[in-house]
């Protein structure tokens, strides 16, 4: 057994009828040189194969009498493909908006507590010998980075046979006794820490405050302006994907001397201003925007959420492509600086402390939409995935797409994802933004182009071979 980290237990808490907590991955599989090899029964078969390596996929939620302590994972636990592995039939044509709109309806639906936190859909009726494994794991389970690193072990194309369809045995489920024993242990565990946690917040502190700059046309920390974006969240959700070549990405950045993080989130201030002056008939402020970062780089890890979150300021309210790309690159030094000065591991320490019963009190009256979220506007990451291309039962994986998840009064999440030599923009909102989830990768593309030309590049963008159409 081991204890969530505070941040998977956040996430735990954080989840209600309106606020699923679950991040969804497809993978779109070449089927066409497969001879009909590849089906739902040999991915059923690799994914039973590979099941003893993939040790997230085994662990089961315990929770703690009387809510003492975050609950734990029972590491090793019976998994039911029966259940986990399901069939999943697109409407036709089965194009990219199909699988979209499938991926939208998947991500729906909430992950039983009584089962390990995770779905693998089989997606079939795809175009041109095409499938795809949709995903959905509790974040809890996995942040980005760790579902990444998951993701390259299932794939692993060095795996040995012999290291596949090993057996393992399940854990004995722990007595009411021991889970109350290790709670108390636990907590002796944190209060010895808590003096140095409390210096440490302290001495943060004071660095952000020496350190405070003051730039022009930035927005200023918990005071996001109301936008059609942030209002109280349903429970339905709807899903778009768009792909462009991750070389016209880094040509990109390369010539505006910025970083591919700062490129996404130009692109997608770019994009939010269109839309807001479509939506709100306005774009006069900047918005605050939530970025995660990962505390925790290690290719090893596998599951936890190792998070810390940077709010950055987007210039929806500049018109200037350029100025636009300029201010945010500022921004999000700024928001680097702050995080690195104030601990990046300082929010996820913290987290630790948060009392279940508190944690699911407060989080179940936010999701009922008694509070404004006064942090972000809106939450937009971008996270690295595989450089080199997976395969599933032979079967080569031409395309990773991977979205995250809502939070409150927030009704738009936007993940950016590397694949191989492409890069996917992925869009999930709750069916009460927009009217369309494509308008929003629509606007993303079209900024991205916006921008080229500005730098002096081609805007006339190419698509990935690979792409599903």
């Amino acid at each position: 057994m081991k204890r969530l980290g505070g941040w998977d237990a956040v996430l735990l808490y954080s989840e209600n009828p309106n606020s699923h907590q679950h991040t969804v991955k497809a993978g779109v599989i070449d089927a066409s040189a497969s001879n009909g090899s590849f089906n739902y029964h040999s991915f059923r078969r690799a994914l039973e194969a590979r099941l003893h390596l993939l040790d997230p996929l085994r662990y089961q939620l315990i929770d703690i009498p009387l809510g003492l302590h975050h609950p734990m994972w029972l590491e090793n636990c019976d998994v039911d493909l029966d259940y986990h592995a399901r069939r999943y039939f697109v409407r036709s044509p089965g194009d990219r908006n199909a699988l979209d709109e499938a991926i939208g309806d998947i991500a729906s639906t909430p992950l039983a507590r009584d089962r390990p936190l995770w779905e693998f859909y089989f997606i079939e009726g795809l175009t041109n010998d095409r499938y795809a494994i949709v995903g959905k794991m509790h974040h809890a389970v996995a942040d980005g980075l760790a579902s990444a690193n998951l993701l390259a072990r299932a794939l692993d194309p060095d795996i040995a046979p012999e290291d596949e369809g090993r057996a393992y045995s399940g854990d004995q489920y722990p007595s009411r006794g021991k889970l109350v024993r290790q709670a108390m242990a636990d907590h002796v565990g944190q209060i010895m820490d808590l003096p140095g946690l409390l210096r440490d917040t302290g001495a943060g502190i004071q660095r952000v405050r020496r350190n405070r700059r003051t730039v022009p046309g930035l927005a200023r920390r918990f005071a996001p302006p109301p936008t059609f974006i942030n209002h109280p969240v349903g429970p339905r959700r709807r899903f778009a994907s768009a792909i462009v070549t991750l070389t016209e990405m880094k040509e990109t950045s390369k010539k505006l001397g910025i970083t591919i993080n700062d490129l996404v989130l130009a692109i997608g201030a770019g994009a939010l201003r269109a839309l807001q002056l479509r939506y709100d008939d306005r774009a006069d402020a900047p918005l605050l925007c939530g970025v995660p970062v990962s505390t925790d780089l290690s290719p090893d890890r596998i599951s936890g959420n190792a998070l810390g979150l940077m709010v950055i300021s987007l210039p929806v309210d500049v018109e200037d492509v350029l100025e636009r790309v300029r201010l945010t690159a500022v921004a999000t030094e700024i928001g680097k600086q702050n995080n690195a000065l104030l601990g990046r591991e300082l929010m996820s320490r913290w987290s630790n402390y948060l009392p279940p019963a508190v944690g699911t009190a407060a989080f179940s009256w936010l999701g009922r939409g008694g509070f404004r979220n006064r942090l972000v506007n809106v939450s937009i990451s971008n996270v690295p995935g595989p450089r080199v291309g997976g395969r599933i039962v032979g079967a080569p994986m031409s395309e990773l797409l991977s979205v995250g998840t809502l939070t409150f009064g927030v009704g738009l999440n936007i993940t950016v994802w590397s694949y191989v030599d492409h890069v996917t923009f992925n869009v999930l909102e709750d069916a009460a933004t927009v009217n369309d989830p494509h308008e929003v990768t629509d606007a993303m593309v079209a900024e991205f182009a916006a921008i080229r030309h500005a730098a002096g590049l081609s805007s006339q963008l190419s698509e990935p071979s690979s792409a599903l159409v």
